[in-house]
């Protein structure tokens, strides 16, 4: 921080983030007029944390693959309506989020018709538990979360949302969701602890 009198603290600013900022609104503006290079470099500098949220929220990695491509595809239909208020990749974390967590809708929705039980058992305990070689792996543990807890989880405790704003975005309410939440964080414990 940097004190100027009269103005207080302010922070001071990298001349490489500058730049980082400057290169990404001339990159959108480029993909916004049509430039399908422009956008493939928006794609190449955030498919890593785009991919990291669809895998934590969906708990596979082939379905994280195909989020992401929705994802980067809605983005671009979008394009046109991102005014450079915030940062492209704020502006497309939204767009992740609400495409993982419709598709797990949807998801719920086509399975519902399949099978319905009240026997939640079968995801309270793994069939065969892990040996000591195995050692710790947050993230096969959180992939066998059930879907509901593990989305209550990755946006409450990893992604830092709110439980009026998980309710909101989900369609849960806030009760629900602290359920969820304290249900995942014993899941995991049980299953991190063997």
């Amino acid at each position: 921080m940097v004190l100027t009198p009269g103005v207080g603290a302010r922070p001071e600013t990298n001349p490489q983030d500058d730049e980082r900022r400057a290169r990404e609104r001339q990159r959108v503006k480029e993909a916004q007029e049509g430039n399908v290079a422009a956008y493939e470099e928006l794609y190449r500098d955030n498919v890593g944390r785009v991919y990291g949220l669809c895998l934590r929220l969906a708990g596979d990695a082939t379905l994280a693959e195909e989020l992401t491509q929705d994802v980067f595809v809605r983005a671009w239909q979008k394009l046109g309506g991102f005014r450079g208020a915030s940062a492209f990749s704020t502006w497309l974390y939204p767009i992740a989020v609400n495409t993982a967590l419709s598709e797990r809708r949807s998801r719920a929705r086509r399975s519902s018709r399949f099978l319905a039980t009240d026997d939640l058992e079968a995801f309270e305990r793994p069939e065969r538990p892990p040996g000591p070689e195995r050692g710790i792996d947050l993230e096969r543990a959180l992939s066998q979360l059930p879907p509901g807890a593990r989305a209550i989880f990755v946006l409450h405790d990893i992604e830092g949302f709110k439980h009026g704003e998980i309710a909101q975005r989900t369609g849960v309410a806030t009760g629900t969701s602290k359920a969820q939440l304290h249900r995942a964080r014993r899941l995991l414990r049980e299953a991190l602890g063997r």
